[in-house]
């Protein structure tokens, strides 16, 4: 029985046995069995011990049904370590001892088989991007299952007609627990900012460690960098050049994750939660402030395939020790990725047209997704989009800590900046969408940026 099977009916896949067997094999299929040995076969690199964590369940398997069950479920995890180009999985009688032809096999013995097949020591990729009227060679190196233990070191290098960047980074799970990591970077990458007139460069190392607890997901991580701040543009505002420099930035942060939806991209059910604290200064460093932001949804399921859903973001970012805040740590706010029928990032204080972010900000989306009209390419291509109408409000700006609580929220529920709309959404695998809206932006404030009419948008991640 081959990995990619195993989802078919047990009398499919199971041969006509030979006469002198077929009493042997109609007891499996009826009767409690023991699984009293599991091969591995095609290992070259790769340490036994860490496979035994994936593979330990199959030996508690009660009934012929219960074994593919788990011998599925480990084929799963051993693909997920990412060091097996295939994994196929064999089912037989058990043998018993085979150096001793035989011996100690049970009359409902079984024996599981894994045939796998390494990935290389060594994979490269090459391909070009054309954006933000810059093009890139993007060059890539993976060193995969470098130690043996599923640790795997990335190098990936970008040449641009404006900009070069790289990053260096190794990635070690603990056996058992793939979800339990750490991994460590050094790069170097430069951003562009265009609605602040703003360059930036980074060079920084960081480390990070991943690991679950109960149904959320944690990261802590320290990161130390470099930053070059510099003018876009010959025209940006003295408030943006007053950045200008160089700055080091020593942080220690820490996420926090509780995901029940069924999709990151098209959810019908479910909800999600994840919150971000960052202290920096504490460690070093000329930037001294703490941030906090939170992202919150829900996701209803309606009638005719339809789903309603519910986003709610929120950020404070608190300077520290008399320092004031650094534009590249501020939040940024509107768009098509958060409040649609404006400017991308142009909502909030600005200085002659370079906006320059804020230290507070909430924004908040009622969206109803529902098939395409007719249901064209329904079970296929069509299923990947969606048509979208949607509410969004928001607000940036920033806060005298000297005043309370209420004066705060007085200020955040001032200017409020609202829109509606509707447009069509594509998803892209299960990691990105694209999105072409008619946006009608409403309360609008003075130096806020608007699209009226047709905009469009693609990410990640979208409010």
């Amino acid at each position: 029985m081959h990995g990619r099977d195993l989802g078919v009916n047990p009398d499919d896949m199971i041969e006509v046995p030979e006469p002198e067997h077929a009493a042997k094999q109609e007891i499996l299929e009826n009767k409690d069995v023991v699984v009293q040995h599991v091969n591995i076969q095609g290992l070259g690199r790769t340490k036994e011990d860490l496979l035994g964590h994936e593979i330990s369940d199959v030996f508690h398997a009660k009934n012929l049904i219960d074994v593919m069950k788990k011998a599925h479920m480990a084929r799963q995890k051993l693909l997920r370590l990412g060091i097996f180009k295939e994994v196929e999985v064999l089912i037989d009688t058990s043998e018993g001892d085979r150096l001793v032809l035989g011996a100690g096999a049970l009359p409902n013995g079984l024996d599981v088989i894994f045939e796998v097949t390494e990935v290389k020591r060594l994979t490269g990729s090459y391909n070009t991007m054309v954006g933000n009227n810059e093009g890139s060679m993007v060059l890539g190196v993976k060193l995969p299952n470098m130690l043996g233990r599923a640790e795997k070191m990335t190098f990936q290098f970008s040449y641009g007609t404006k900009e070069t960047s790289y990053g260096l980074s190794f990635f070690k799970p603990q056996p058992g627990c793939f979800e339990r990591n750490l991994v460590l970077n050094l790069y170097k990458v430069t951003g562009q900012f265009p609605w602040s007139s703003l360059k930036e460069t980074d060079r920084g190392l960081s480390a990070e460690l991943n690991f679950p607890v109960g149904r959320s997901s944690h990261t802590v991580k320290w990161e130390g960098v470099w930053r070059e701040l510099g003018c876009l543009a010959r025209s940006a505002s003295f408030a943006v050049r007053e950045e200008s420099g160089h700055s080091l930035k020593s942080a220690l942060s820490h996420s926090m994750s509780v995901d029940s939806r069924n999709s990151a991209i098209f959810p019908n059910r479910g909800a999600l939660l994840r919150i971000n604290q960052e202290l920096a200064g504490y460690t070093g460093g000329d930037a001294s402030f703490l941030k906090e932001d939170f992202e919150l949804q829900f996701n209803k399921h309606l009638f005719l395939d339809s789903v309603l859903s519910a986003s709610l973001w929120g950020g404070m970012l608190y300077p520290l020790g008399g320092h004031s805040s650094c534009i590249a740590d501020r939040f940024y706010l509107g768009g098509p990725t958060s409040v649609r029928g404006f400017g991308m990032y142009s909502i909030g204080p600005q200085s002659e047209g370079d906006y320059l972010g804020g230290e507070a900000y909430w924004a908040g989306g009622l969206h109803l997704y529902t098939p395409l009209p007719f249901r064209p390419g329904k079970g296929g291509f069509g299923d990947l989009f969606r048509t979208h109408f949607f509410l969004n409000a928001g607000n940036l700006c920033n806060l005298n800590y000297g005043e309370g609580p209420k004066a705060h929220l007085q200020k955040l529920a001032e200017c409020l900046r609202w829109s509606y709309g509707a447009g069509v959404v594509l998803r892209l695998g299960n990691i990105a969408r694209l999105e072409l809206n008619y946006c009608v932006p409403m309360g609008v404030q003075s130096g806020d940026r608007i699209c009226d009419g047709v905009q469009f948008g693609a990410g990640i991640r979208f409010l």
